[in-house]
């Protein structure tokens, strides 16, 4: 697996180098300068507004975990997936860390949150994310025909969005009556990732599956972090709309969404790729071509979503070791229980 992550960030690099070269790197970097430092943290903090919708999200979800709590563990996940060398999955054993780091509960005195506890929070927001997600992906190929009907892009996210939808069934099935399934999971992840936590995870299986099940005995919890992720990810091709618009090109709200949707669909589908490397980019340069926009402003603006994610990414991800590394020095007593997770990520370490 780390072989085919370095394999697959090399060709990524080489897909970004190849398309700098293609659009003329003097094109790309004026058309990068041209949003100028203000306009750039201006959609730093609506990127910041987003993360502030994701965190409400989860907190619908899960209202006996702080808001505050839950809004720094979904940072921390992002921040894993966008600027670390990991696929998705990397950031989403992260994002557990981080959930179980702090003392998330409303009770103060109820102590930090255990890793069963955290991964069903991750799991559940994960997948009611993608549900939203699903409906996203919808409008903006439904717009995307509208606008360009013989774009070859169409069919292809659309199959995609028929085995998202599929699969997204199949994962809340699991996650509601699949207990022995997990179980097996559990004790493979444990074998094969975290062999020292083992007991540590196979004792908390049965534990994951009561969390998961009572998470989802709630479906008004559920449908609202559903809609509220769907604002999130139609709040992220605002960005995208405001991007543009900032660098002096233009893109109506509509095309906007279309772009922003069907991206964030084929990065979906990439997810073994880090950071989406290459995919993201070829994927704005196709579709903003379809719309109008020159081949220099579309990777001018796929990079200045990169830089926007490492802006926010970086020092969250510095906060976030900062506060590992005081919690090493806790007494044993204060200290909440590790996530089971392998040596190399629980060092190191995600709508849009």
């Amino acid at each position: 697996m780390k072989k085919l992550t370095i394999l697959l960030t090399l060709i990524g690099l080489g897909v970004i180098a190849f398309a700098l070269a293609h659009s003329g790197i003097r094109e790309v970097f004026t058309a990068v300068t041209r949003i100028g430092v203000s306009g750039f943290l201006l959609t730093v903090a609506a990127q910041l507004g987003v993360d502030v919708l994701l965190g409400a999200a989860w907190h619908a979800a899960f209202p006996s975990m702080s808001f505050r709590h839950l809004f720094k563990a979904r940072m921390v996940r992002d921040a894993a997936s966008t600027c670390l060398p990991f696929s998705q999955l990397g950031g989403i054993v992260i994002g557990i860390r981080a959930t179980c780091r702090h003392h998330g509960l409303r009770d103060a005195q109820s102590g930090g949150v255990e890793w069963p506890e955290a991964a069903c929070a991750n799991v559940v927001d994960i997948t009611t994310e993608v549900l939203a997600q699903i409906v996203f992906i919808l409008l903006a190929v439904a717009l995307l025909a509208i606008g360009t009907p013989s774009n070859p892009l169409v069919r292809p996210v659309i199959i995609g969005a028929f085995l998202l939808t599929m699969g997204a069934a199949g994962f809340i099935w699991t996650q509601q009556r699949g207990g022995a399934a997990i179980r097996r999971g559990v004790e493979g992840l444990g074998r094969h990732i975290a062999g020292q936590w083992q007991t540590t995870m196979v004792n908390g299986a049965d534990s994951l599956q009561e969390r998961m099940e009572e998470a989802w005995s709630h479906p008004g919890r559920i449908s609202a972090s559903a809609a509220i992720h769907l604002v999130g990810w139609i709040s992220s091709a605002g960005v995208t709309w405001l991007t543009v618009h900032l660098m002096g090109a233009s893109l109506s709200f509509p095309d906007a969404i279309a772009v922003e949707g069907v991206t964030c669909g084929l990065m979906s589908a990439s997810f073994l790729i880090p950071a989406g490397l290459g995919v993201q980019e070829g994927s704005y340069m196709t579709l903003g071509h379809a719309f109008g926009l020159d081949a220099s402003t579309c990777l001018a603006l796929s990079l200045l979503r990169r830089g926007r994610e490492v802006g926010i990414g970086l020092p969250v991800l510095v906060l976030w070791q900062l506060g590992e590394m005081r919690a090493l020095h806790k007494p044993d007593a204060q200290r909440p229980a590790p996530l089971p997770s392998s040596g190399k990520v629980a060092t190191d370490n995600p709508e849009g």
